[in-house]
């Protein structure tokens, strides 16, 4: 038996129950993993509400983590008991102290990287890296938006568009998180809760507006995000954090300068274990030679899950928070 969080009816923080569960054995194709940190993701809080709908009730949510191979199941060559090994990919049981994985969506922690940085970082940046260098490949001289600057994602995803040689504007919600945005990659911060934000961008870069957006925050920032952009500019919104953007006229992008609009996840992006492995090398890549310094502000206990997401929907976390076993 072991620790772990299951929601037996979608809804509020308190439906994240602490209990034990049996493991089991690792079947064809699996790994069973003692998880050592988990990483703690808004779309977690999409599936708890039921937004995002879970394969069944009851489930284990959690997308991310980090730990030891305990033993691996019939037809896995390439991974063995001892080996360090993240993940940042379905199916949902991260909020665990040991779980089952499909062996070929966790790869092999680097030596230079700590079981806590890459519970950190696996799925806010992969997540980054999908972003900036496919969704809307950044390119050195570009001026870019980037919604939620102090998040978990925010702040990855900053600095690394700091070091491709854009230079990056960024939206907060306070004077703290302005801070922090500015220590991590932003030349340039906006308080959307004190300023406009489109009329903010359009001073910024002298009326020229942006290439792309990248906005997770949704309902709230979706009028300024498009707002933002330049012709032929895209807007990116992966994620939702304020609510669902409404239905709107798809001819709005024509009539702003026949914009982009996309809705990205990463799983569709690192689907093929080779996208997966290269993801995760470039990750590791820009946090090895110090490019983008992995912050981990908060760490709860795993037992105290509910406590962690009211912090992360309240919006007092910033950087990457953790869930310890």
């Amino acid at each position: 038996m072991a620790g772990a969080i299951r929601v037996h009816a979608t809804g509020g923080a308190d439906t994240l129950a602490y209990e034990e569960v049996e493991v089991g054995s690792p079947g064809p194709g699996q790994v069973r993993l003692k998880q050592t940190a988990i990483g703690l993701n808004y779309i977690d809080v999409y599936f708890r509400t039921g937004l995002y709908p879970a394969p069944g009730l009851p489930f284990t949510p959690g997308l991310e983590g980090a730990g030891v191979v305990e033993a691996v199941g019939e037809g896995v060559t390439d991974l063995k008991a001892g080996d360090r090994v993240a993940y940042a990919s379905p199916p949902l049981g991260a909020y665990a102290a040991e779980r089952l994985m499909p062996a070929d969506k966790v790869v092999p922690v680097s030596d230079g990287v700590s079981d806590d940085q890459a519970a950190a970082m696996m799925l806010k940046g992969m997540t980054a890296w999908y972003l900036l260098r496919r969704t809307f490949p950044v390119q050195k001289g570009q001026t870019i938006l980037f919604h939620a600057a102090a998040g978990g994602v925010g702040l990855i995803a900053c600095q690394w568009a700091k070091a491709l040689g854009a230079e990056v504007i960024g939206t907060v919600g306070s004077e703290a998180k302005a801070e922090l945005a500015k220590a991590h990659g932003c030349a340039h911060v906006i308080r959307y809760d004190q300023e406009d934000v489109a009329a903010r961008v359009a001073e910024i870069t002298e009326g020229k507006k942006v290439p792309v957006v990248y906005d997770s925050v949704g309902k709230d920032t979706f009028e300024a995000s498009l707002d933002s952009l330049a012709p032929l500019g895209m807007l990116v919104c992966f994620g939702q954090s304020s609510g669902p953007v409404a239905p709107f006229d798809l001819g709005v992008l024509n009539t702003k300068g026949s914009l982009f609009l996309t809705r990205p996840s990463l799983m569709a992006y690192t689907a093929a274990r080779e996208d997966l492995l290269t993801a995760a090398k470039d990750l590791f890549g820009v946090v090895g030679d110090g490019s983008v310094k992995i912050e981990i502000n908060q760490r709860f206990p795993l037992k105290d899950a509910a406590e962690a997401h009211r912090a992360l929907e309240g919006r007092k976390t910033t950087g990457s928070t953790l869930l310890i076993p």
